[in-house]
């Protein structure tokens, strides 16, 4: 624990400067500058907030510090992300005309406030120019390496969400209140005395806003429209990037749990918001924003020096085993039923259920869970497996990752060795076959990620729609997949064991394998950091077994 001490050291020095930081007003400006903050922003940097908003202790006694909890998030370290600059720098150069609009598009949700700031000032978004973290002399590269950060999400405004116009980062904040009369919403009654404290502290003004708890706030970046771009740079269709906010609007869920039940659990009991006059509350949220994307943040970790990270090993940690804990427990489950054995043939069934409010898996499409499947005969032997990972984290009898001009098909039988059961989305290049580059794609050759609950595939619109087989597969529906197997088993000896894992990748083999034809530092650099996780790619959701008579 001693790391975690001296960063709640060095945060609590943080506060003692944030209290004392003097806000100068400048004429007509919108906002103030304080200490390492950029003029004219609408934004702080979360040192601002995070110098009140952590040393919290729960009933239990577990820390449940806001600024500790996200500072390891992937929110927090969306533009250290080397998977996405990788991605960036791709684009770019398979569409170097549109570098510059490429760049501001990227920059929404992975960059926000130093984007929103450049289109305030007349400007547009930048990736590169604020990279790297740390090293970047970009008026904005403050904002911008703050990632997705405190006085982004607490300052959107609840008027046009849910609406086509909030999508794709189209939320609304206020330009017209200089900093010392921005509001920034929240879910609790502040009262006067504590406003007071923190306009001082931070030039933002607390207001309870319920809308600030509405999926719909997620929806407002986690539901991402592209373009594609042909060799001339031309708009040749768009794509549907990640629905997951779509498709818990067209799941049983809508009505049942909010995108922070589950990202944002609550504290049991009641729990402080702030480390200074802490006024304890009923309701109080994580700021964990857990999700599936286990990799990342032990890749982070592993390389934190050359990518500029800022929250310590531990909480990095932390981050993926939260992550690896939700996949485990809050994604999906398998089970074998329907189990026989005649004339040579072991046949049975693995139904696959989905818990998630959104398809599994969801948004970013590099993301795949598949079936592996193994059948061993009474010694122990082999003799029957699909699915099988290898050491390089592609999948034995995956036709994609073989080949980049293939694809696995959805089954709703299995019968040999190389056929796979893989859930995922596959985008269709302009000129046809399967790409992952997203300003190559025009939609989706395969979409048969498990559906969630109370999802009807009939009554789908066309940016949550199942694609491929899956849509004539009957036992394809909301909430489950069924699957049956023939496996042969003639000249071995029973009783049959039978074992099935539902494995997932957050970024699959062939989305980092392509990135090695870009002889760019960012791909190249990727690539490197993938090859030496490869075995660590992945991570098991749900297994069982069953044994024949």
């Amino acid at each position: 624990m001693a790391g975690r001490n001296e960063g709640q050291l060095q945060t609590r020095g943080v506060l003692i400067v944030g209290l004392a930081v003097a806000l100068i007003l400048r004429p007509g400006s919108l906002v103030a500058q304080g200490a390492g903050q950029p003029a004219d922003s609408l934004f702080r940097t979360s040192d601002a907030c995070i110098a009140c908003h952590n040393d919290l202790t729960a009933a239990s006694g577990e820390d449940i510090s806001i600024g500790f909890d996200w500072r390891s998030s992937m929110m927090a370290n969306a533009a250290r992300d080397p998977y996405w600059q990788a991605g960036v720098r791709r684009e770019t150069v398979d569409h170097p005309a549109a570098a510059a609009a490429i760049e501001d598009k990227c920059s929404i949700c992975h960059m926000p406030m130093a984007r929103y700031m450049a289109h305030v000032t007349g400007g547009s978004g930048a990736v590169f120019a604020n990279l790297p973290v740390g090293g970047s002399q970009s008026p904005n590269a403050l904002l911008a390496a703050d990632g997705v950060s405190c006085s982004v999400c607490h300052q959107i405004r609840g008027d046009n969400l849910d609406s086509p116009e909030s999508f794709t980062g189209g939320f609304v904040l206020d330009l017209t209140n200089p900093l010392g009369r921005r509001i920034v919403h929240g879910p609790f009654e502040v009262d006067a005395g504590r406003q007071r404290l923190m306009r001082s502290a931070s030039g933002f003004e607390p207001t309870q806003s319920s809308h600030i708890q509405s999926s719909a706030l997620c929806g407002s970046c986690h539901t991402l429209y592209t373009h594609a771009l042909n060799e001339a740079g031309e708009e040749v269709g768009e794509m549907a990037e990640q629905m997951p906010y779509r498709e818990w609007q067209h799941s049983a869920y809508r009505d049942e749990r909010s995108c922070q039940d589950c990202h944002m659990p609550v504290v049991t009991g009641k729990a402080p918001i702030t480390g200074v006059l802490a006024q304890p509350r009923d309701s109080v949220s994580r700021h964990v924003f857990r999700g599936a994307n286990f990799l990342m943040p032990r890749l982070l970790n592993r390389y934190r020096k050359e990518l500029g990270v800022q929250a310590l090993p531990q909480e990095l940690e932390a981050t993926a085993g939260r992550s690896a804990e939700h996949l485990r427990t809050n994604s999906a489950t398998v089970v074998v039923d329907d189990v026989a054995v005649e004339g040579g043939n072991l046949t049975f069934g693995v139904l696959v259920e989905n818990r998630a409010g959104h398809k599994v898996p969801t948004a970013y499409p590099s993301r795949r869970a598949w079936l592996h499947v193994t059948v061993r005969d009474r010694n122990g032997g082999i003799v029957f497996e699909s699915g099988a990972l290898r050491d390089n984290g592609s999948i034995a009898g995956n036709d994609n990752d073989d080949d980049p001009d293939r694809i696995e098909p959805h089954y709703s039988q299995i019968e040999s060795q190389d056929q796979v059961q893989i859930y995922e989305a596959i985008m269709e290049h302009y000129d046809g076959g399967p790409t992952t580059g997203l300003l190559n794609g025009v939609g989706y050759i395969k979409d048969n990620r498990l559906l969630p609950r109370g999802f009807e595939k009939a009554s789908a619109e066309w940016d949550i729609a199942v694609r491929g087989n899956a849509a004539d597969d009957a036992d394809f529906a909301g909430g489950s997949d069924r699957v049956r197997y023939s496996a042969g088993v003639s000249g071995a000896a029973g009783p049959y064991t039978i074992a099935v894992e539902l494995l997932y990748q957050p970024i699959s083999y062939r989305w980092a394998r392509n990135l090695a034809e870009y002889d760019e530092f960012e791909p190249q650099r990727f690539v490197r950091y993938y090859d030496s996780m490869s075995s660590a790619t992945h991570q098991l959701v749900a297994s069982t077994s069953a044994t024949t008579r």
